[in-house]
């Protein structure tokens, strides 16, 4: 990971874990293209274990389904990389970890993968809350380590957004 996102994301999981502490809630995530680099930043912030929960890495469909519950019908090549899916991943980690927040990230990093419709660079991020869930699709450029980079960025800053705005200070 280059020095730019290294930093960005070491800023990121700290303020997110801040966020955490003062709202008093724990998070987990899902991870399929990051491959656990988002469960990996988080814990890398001293003091981590108040507040984080757990990670699943989830490579394949058969792994979302059996570990997170994701619904089969989710799981085609149309749907694997899709705001549903993210979403149903974060619900499964959610029910799963039983942490407050969860969060759940599917993509295509590359160099292979993707579709016409959702080429490599596409990379859907779910977020659930207790007030709620939302997501996004971003598509990210460069090679796999800087989509996964991306990746974890994205879905720390989306965190931390959906922390402030559910739990303000």
């Amino acid at each position: 990971m280059d020095g730019g996102h290294a930093a960005l994301i070491k800023d990121l999981a700290a303020a997110v874990g801040a966020r955490l502490v003062a709202a008093g809630l724990r998070v987990t995530v899902a991870e399929s293209c990051t491959g656990g680099l988002l469960a990996a930043a988080l814990t890398a912030i001293p003091g981590s274990s108040a507040w984080f929960e757990a990670g699943f890495v989830t490579y394949t469909p058969r792994a979302k389904h059996i570990l997170l519950g994701v619904p089969w019908a989710h799981l085609d090549e149309a749907l694997i990389v899709s705001a549903p899916t993210a979403i149903a991943m974060a619900h499964g980690a959610h029910e799963r970890g039983g942490a407050e927040v969860a969060v759940g990230v599917t993509g295509y990093a590359g160099p292979t993968g993707g579709t016409p419709a959702c080429p490599v660079g596409t990379v859907a991020i779910g977020w659930v809350t207790a007030r709620g869930e939302q997501s996004q699709v971003c598509h990210f450029s460069g090679d796999r380590e800087a989509v996964r980079a991306q990746a974890v960025a994205a879905a720390l800053a989306g965190l931390k957004d959906r922390l402030d705005q559910d739990f303000p200070r």
